[in-house]
């Protein structure tokens, strides 16, 4: 553990011993993610392959009380609610998804202990990093801890997804609750979200003499929750037209065959998620095998296609991966839903601040608000810190 997570942890139980007057019992802890590749394949029964980053929400929590009484260091506002409020729409705001895993672990037959919780967190706000898994999680982890459940580990992100989709009313897929849960230090979940299977891919930059570089973009998220429900949508028409359960069914070999069925619109949309499936593939092959710098291509591929075939990127967001590109990086590709967000570069170790003073200095060019970047690291899920 490194000293400033070491410091966050503690951060949160002095914050709790100043709210509540007394120690709490632990302290918990879920990692934001990223996904290595693997976009837009989840809702279509695809591969996906995140890893949780060493950025992280912390939770300090003690039982006590007749309900929750929750504080959050980032906005200095406490919430409190009981048994009644456990209803969707009953609770708003960053408190819906304390209250969400209370809801869904109610919802599983499962008695979470009333209790007092500080929130400290150093996840970004909407930059595609999935602060709001992490909050869930964290909070899961504490009370599954604090009450004694017993719920095994493989069912957390299905829980935490219901907390989301549920009671907050955010119709995500399950990848980030279960890159928040289940991920390992030093690997890559790779994930197939029709059945949920997943395996643990060793992927450990630093041992190659290299580096992740996430670029936090700026760029504001633009018509995201429309453009995002008409890429869904277009997808499971395609799925109808083709006569086939998912777009998961369709391969790389029937592509073509299939393009001639759709629209040219539509027909770009199959395409990525078909090709992205294959990358994905060849990604779990290429780390299996040792060769980290040879998915390089892969995620430069990836962006090509988000960008011209699915086409959810933003200039911000092609203007970081073009400049990283150009100074030497391996690969580069936007991570997320689109339409805003971070990007993720691929770079040699001796490199990360070369790269981040040429995506500076494009940003500057271009007249968009300077980007921030910081390495990220392969990291544990939700456990229990202190």
């Amino acid at each position: 553990m490194n000293a400033h997570k070491e410091d966050r942890y503690v951060g949160a139980a002095r914050l709790f011993v100043s709210r509540f007057d007394r120690e709490p019992t632990g302290v918990w802890s879920a990692p934001g993610r990223v996904n290595l590749i693997g976009e837009h394949t989840d809702y279509n029964g695809g591969y996906v392959m995140p890893f949780a980053i060493s950025r992280r929400t912390a939770v300090a929590a003690a039982k006590g009380g007749t309900g929750w009484t929750v504080w959050s260091a980032a906005t200095d506002e406490e919430a409190a609610f009981g048994v009644g409020d456990l209803a969707p729409g009953r609770v708003q705001g960053w408190a819906a998804y304390v209250a969400g895993v209370l809801f869904a672990l109610r919802e599983a037959g499962f008695e979470p202990p009333a209790a007092e919780l500080v929130i400290d967190s150093d996840v970004p706000l909407g930059t595609g990093l999935s602060s709001s898994a992490a909050l869930e999680c964290a909070v899961l982890s504490a009370m599954v801890d604090l009450g004694g459940l017993d719920l095994p580990r493989e069912r957390w992100p299905a829980l935490a997804q219901r907390a989301e989709n549920e009671y907050v009313g955010v119709p995500t897929g399950i990848m980030d609750q279960s890159a928040s849960t289940l991920c390992r230090a030093g690997h890559a979940l790779f994930l197939d979200c029709r059945d949920g299977a997943s395996e643990h891919i060793p992927f450990d930059p630093g041992g190659s003499g290299l580096a992740v570089l996430v670029i936090d973009t700026k760029a504001p998220h633009r018509h995201v929750s429309n453009e995002y429900a008409a890429r869904r949508r277009s997808c499971e028409e395609a799925a109808r037209v083709l006569g086939l359960p998912s777009l998961r069914d369709l391969s790389g070999a029937d592509l073509p065959a299939a393009l001639d069925k759709l629209d040219g619109t539509t027909g770009r949309r199959v395409r990525h998620v078909v090709t992205e499936n294959e990358r994905v593939l060849n990604t779990v092959a290429m780390l299996q095998a040792g060769r980290i710098a040879g998915i390089g291509p892969l995620m430069t591929a990836s962006h090509a296609s988000m960008r011209d075939d699915y086409e959810i990127t933003v200039p911000e967001v092609d203007t970081a991966v073009e400049a990283a590109l150009a100074a030497g990086a391996h690969g580069a590709r936007m991570t997320g839903g689109g339409f805003g967000g971070c990007v993720l570069a691929l770079v040699d170790a001796d490199a990360v601040d070369s790269t981040t003073a040429a995506v500076a200095k494009a940003y500057a060019e271009a007249g968009f608000t300077p980007p921030e970047a910081f390495t990220a690291t392969p990291s544990a899920g939700a456990r229990r810190v202190a």
